[in-house]
This record gives structure tokens, C-alpha cells and sequence, in this order.
């Protein structure tokens, strides 16, 4: 079920919510530069429960040694605050969020953040998006750039803003699903959620793991908000959207509903 809200204030939040272990699962690939700072936001939030858990996929600018030194920064005895899952391989953004998410779950977590490492998303949105879950009951809480409220950083140009509309319309259509930003990367979840969308047998790849996933939990019956947020434009770094994953975004509505269409005996739910 997907739910618009617009939250109040919810900073800070109470101290036993705050206690929440809340584990924001953040991949790299070549974000030396923007790592420090993320790290340095996180750790600075009200939130005694927070952790991060960077996902680096052997990236050749060594943003691997710098998560490591990360942890060495943030260590505090019996409260781990920052820890780090080295991949061997460069396999997408989605094997690198499900292989963080199913980690931060078996170490404990019961809430689990998607977020960027390139400061698209904002870090003071984070305390917010856990009171609406904790207030709520939500299983899935979306930081969305298309409720009211939500705004796009200006220097995204018209010909971007009318691709990023037309991508969640073209796979809010073909899934028939409400939320006004399916596609989005800012994403908590709960323990529980995760656990049922069985995250190794995810399909998508690439960026296309945000509208699978999100698609799997509204099956299941999960409860959806969306929050309103500004997306910032990275600033340092470049995207990492290939031809490849793209191509995958297209193709991915079309084999959810064909996938669903079976399961259900031809029928379209």
C-alpha cells in the first residue's frame, strides 16, 4: 500500500527512538572524495542508533582505504559506527545495495537506509524519514523528489528533469503502482520488509534494483510513505549510468509485469 505524507518536524527525535539501530548502506565506486564528508554528516546526526556500512566495490581510486580509515576514525569501544564490505568486483549498483542490506540485517539492524555517496541525498533527512517510520508503522519510507514539497537540485536541466519524470511515469504506469517516485536511491526499510523481499534473488543489476524492490514490497502488502526532499546534483565524481544500465531500467517494468502475469496465471493484479 503506498501512503503520501507530509510529515511535521520530527527533530530531534526521542531518545529511545534515537537508540534505533538504523544502518545506512551507502556503495562506492571511486568516492574518495566525497566519502569523508558523507561519513563525517552521518556520524554527526542525533542518532545514537546510526551506523554506516560502506559497500566499496574495489574502487581503483582507493575509496576502499579511505571507508577503512573511516572506521578507524569513528571506532568506539562496544559501538561500532562505521564498518566496511570490500567487493572484489565492480557488479552494480543493485548487487552492491542487496549485498549491504542483507549485511546490515544479520548484524542487527532493524532499520536499513539506501543512500548515495555523492550528496544527491540529504543527510538531514535521515532522523525525519526514521520518526516517520517509527511514528507511522511504515515498513518503507521514500525521500521523494516528486511529492509536493520535493524539489530537484537547478542545475538539473529541463532535458534531465523531463527524463527523470518520464522514467518513474513510464514505470509507475507498466507496474501500476501510485508512488510518485518509484525510481528514487533514498529509500529506509525495515528489517522485517527485507527479510521478505528475499534480496538474493533480486534481478536488477543496475539502477533498476530502487523500482524491483520497491515493486516487491507493495506486492507483498508493505506499507510505502513517501517524504518530500531536495536532490542535490553530485558535485564531485562522475555518474556511473551506462548504456548497460539503462537499458536494464527500460527492460525492467516489462519483466516485473510479465514475471507477476505468471505467477498469478495471466492475470494482471
Amino acid at each position: 500500500m503506498s501512503v503520501p505524507h507530509t510529515p511535521a518536524v520530527l527533530t530531534p527525535l526521542p531518545a529511545e527512538w534515537a537508540r534505533t539501530v538504523t544502518t545506512v548502506v551507502m556503495p562506492t565506486y571511486n568516492e574518495a572524495e566525497n566519502l569523508p564528508m558523507m561519513a563525517e554528516a552521518l556520524m554527526a546526526l542525533p542518532l545514537e542508533g546510526l551506523r554506516l556500512l560502506v559497500v566499496d566495490d574495489d574502487s581503483p581510486d582507493g575509496t576502499g582505504r579511505v571507508a577503512d580509515q573511516l572506521a578507524e576514525k569513528y571506532h568506539e569501544p562496544g559501538r561500532p559506527r562505521v564498518s566496511v564490505l570490500h567487493r572484489t568486483t565492480k557488479e552494480g549498483l543493485g548487487r552492491a545495495y542487496a549485498a549491504g542490506m542483507a549485511r546490515a540485517v544479520e548484524d542487527g539492524a532493524a532499520y536499513v537506509l539506501q543512500m548515495d555517496a555523492d550528496g544527491s541525498h540529504p543527510v538531514g533527512k535521515v532522523s525525519e524519514m526514521l520518526g516517520v517510520a517509527l511514528s507511522t508503522g511504515a515498513d518503507v519510507v521514500v525521500g521523494s523528489r516528486y511529492v509536493p514539497g520535493g524539489t530537484l537540485s537547478a542545475a538539473w536541466g529541463a532535458h534531465r528533469r523531463l527524463l527523470s519524470r518520464w522514467a518513474n511515469a513510464y514505470a509507475g504506469t507498466i507496474l501500476g503502482t501510485r508512488l510518485r517516485d518509484i525510481t528514487g536511491g533514498f529509500n529506509l526499510w525495515s528489517a522485517a520488509a527485507l527479510r521478505s523481499l528475499d534480496l538474493d534473488t533480486i534481478d536488477s543489476a543496475g539502477y533498476s534494483f530502487q523500482v524491483e524492490a520497491k515493486y516487491r514490497a507493495l506486492r507483498a502488502g508493505f506499507t510505502v510513505v513517501e517524504v518530500p526532499i531536495h536532490f542535490e546534483d553530485r558535485t564531485v565524481g562522475e555518474s556511473k549510468m551506462s548504456l548497460a544500465v539503462q537499458l536494464e531500467s527500460v527492460a525492467m517494468p516489462w519483466r516485473l509485469r510479465a514475471k507477476e502475469m505468471r505467477s498469478s496465471g495471466g492475470r494482471a493484479r
